[in-house]
């Protein structure tokens, strides 16, 4: 299931994307973990990392699409190769992955314009190496776009931005502003004059800034958007650059559970290793099933987004999911993995310190918890009760533009789209046992009745919220499929989990009696599997020495 530098083989990609991916994972091993390390501590700004992307045309080849790459047959964007790129940066480090994304982020408004020039200068920049940035953010009013304090007026842009990664050295900045006529999304360089970078908003080897613009000369050849269609822009571009978050979570639990269970195995107490107390083994059985669930989830996703279409915009609830969901059960493989290793997942020389803290900032920077559990339940009615039917979505590993991400129109009508029945693939595994408990619990959902008033309480409505994301997680588990043991494990997982949010929903204060009583009813224990749960531990065992990054 995990991702291992010393065996990989992407066979389902085409000659190039191989070869990329794997000179970038020779990249970081030719280094060693010892080197890697000290720069993170050190802070240093990776220019090596940049200058490799550069000579290799990574960047390039991954992140223009086939409309702007001049016949060049090897450049597309293509979600399958840049979720296996971000998986492979989480897996090295947040911090190079962060180049990458944010990178990613800037482009969304240059690939979504039609202005041609822009686009141009854009694939010359990746050409020649450069990394680019998302001018959204600023101090007072975080990624609130409705309220922008980016002023452009006679030709001239002044206004401060925060929290914009890669602003040190972006060759573009796509930055949301607004004139007397809406709003704007134009093209700035942190090279000209007009633009001036105040620092590092954060303490660390990333670069995530605040800068001001002052009487920054904006011509009309670099305004990208204006008016609805720059609002439009600013949405669909987190759309296509806020699914990597579930990659790189996963990427980050992978390197460190490598590590975690290997020093648990090698660890002796008592006379025997750490891994023979039943509580040890449970921790660490649990923290791959929860991280084998991330990776089925997030890869069947990868379908959605590439067989999306104005037809088919099923994938906008399977984005929120990658940022909330995927990214907070990265948060607790990490602690289950910590419970276990204890004081040595403080220690400066391992890799799993710095997973400590970089998971965090996954769900609560990049993809606020509560901000897409909200927008999760736009989606709710129409996937419960009005199932449509589509076409099923195949796997998608092909080598093809998702040229559909740079077209995906207004930025409305959520709660219009439809979804095909997700109790299809809950039916063909209802013979796993914990797969049938677990939609019990789903159908059971489906006749909790809120009150009108309840709509207006978001701390209520989040814990909804919760529940529902449970079975929107577990159909793409399922439609992904997995070895019958494992599914079972997964779902036992799922089980509990639903369970936890029924008592929590169970406490609120503005539960009523009638909702209590369903949270009461809805309770269950998964089925237990002597013989299911030795198999997933070999799993687990397997682990032991299978990657270690050299000193």
């Amino acid at each position: 299931m995990l991702f291992n530098p010393h065996t990989y083989d992407p066979a389902h990609f085409d000659a190039e994307t191989r070869r990329l991916l794997r000179a970038t994972i020779d990249f970081f091993e030719e280094r060693g973990k010892d080197a890697l390390l000290q720069r993170y501590i050190d802070r240093v700004w990776y220019q090596d990392f940049l200058d490799f992307a550069a000579k290799e045309g990574l960047f390039a080849t991954f992140m223009t699409p086939a409309a702007d790459a001049a016949g060049n047959p090897d450049k597309r964007w293509d979600t399958a190769r840049n979720a296996a790129l971000s998986e492979i940066l989480g897996f090295y480090g947040l911090d190079y992955w962060y180049v990458w994304q944010v990178t990613v982020l800037g482009l969304g408004p240059v690939w979504q314009s039609a202005n041609t020039a822009a686009r141009e200068s854009a694939g010359r920049l990746l050409d020649e190496g450069h990394v680019m940035a998302f001018g959204l953010s600023e101090r007072s009013h975080g990624a609130d776009i409705y309220a922008t304090d980016m002023v452009i007026a006679d030709d001239r842009a002044n206004g401060t931005k925060y929290y914009i990664g890669n602003g040190n050295v972006a060759g573009l900045v796509s930055v949301f502003g607004r004139n007397d006529q809406g709003y704007v999304f134009f093209a700035a360089d942190s090279r000209r004059p007009g633009y001036h970078l105040i620092k590092n908003v954060v303490n660390k080897q990333m670069y995530v800034s605040t800068f001001e613009l002052r009487d920054y000369p904006v011509r009309q050849a670099d305004v990208l958007h204006e008016g609805q269609g720059a609002f439009d822009a600013a949405l669909n571009t987190v759309n296509i650059g806020k699914f990597n978050l579930c990659t790189a979570a996963i990427g980050i639990c992978e390197h460190a559970m490598y590590e975690a269970v290997t020093h648990a195995h090698r660890r002796m107490l008592y006379g025997k290793p750490v891994t023979n107390f039943a509580h040890v083994r449970r921790e660490l059985s649990d923290a791959y099933v929860r991280l084998a669930a991330m990776k089925l989830f997030s890869d069947r996703a990868v379908d959605y987004f590439r067989s999306a279409g104005p037809d088919d915009r099923r994938y906008l609830l399977f984005n929120p999911m990658t940022k909330m969901k995927v990214t907070t059960e990265g948060e607790r493989v990490i602690d289950l993995m910590w419970d276990v290793i204890a004081a040595k997942g403080f220690e400066a020389d391992t890799y799993f310190d710095k997973a400590a803290m970089d998971i965090r900032g996954l769900p609560k920077l990049e993809g606020t918890v509560h901000v897409n559990l909200a927008l999760i339940l736009k989606f709710m009615p129409n996937y419960l009760f009005n199932a449509v039917e589509y076409e099923p979505v195949p796997e998608r590993k092909d080598a093809a533009d998702d040229e559909f991400l740079f077209r995906q129109g207004p930025a409305r009508g959520l709660g219009a789209i439809r979804f095909h029945d997700w109790r299809d693939v809950y039916d063909k595994y209802g013979h796993i046992a914990n797969v049938a408990i677990f939609r019990e619990q789903a159908d059971g959902f489906c006749q909790l009745k809120i009150d009108g008033e309840q709509y207006k309480d978001l701390d209520f409505l989040l814990s909804v919220g919760h529940l529902f994301a449970l079975i929107v997680y577990g159909q793409l588990i399922l439609e992904k499929g997995a070895d019958p043991q494992l599914l079972d494990e997964i779902f036992a997982v799922l089980v509990r989990d639903f369970s936890a949010y029924a008592t929590e929903l169970l406490g609120k204060a503005a539960t009523t009696e009638e909702q209590a009583a369903w949270a009461l009813a809805h309770v269950r224990r998964p089925v237990a599997d002597p013989e299911r749960t030795a198999a997933i531990w070999e799993q687990v065992l397997a682990l032991v020495g299978a990657y270690e990054m050299r000193p």
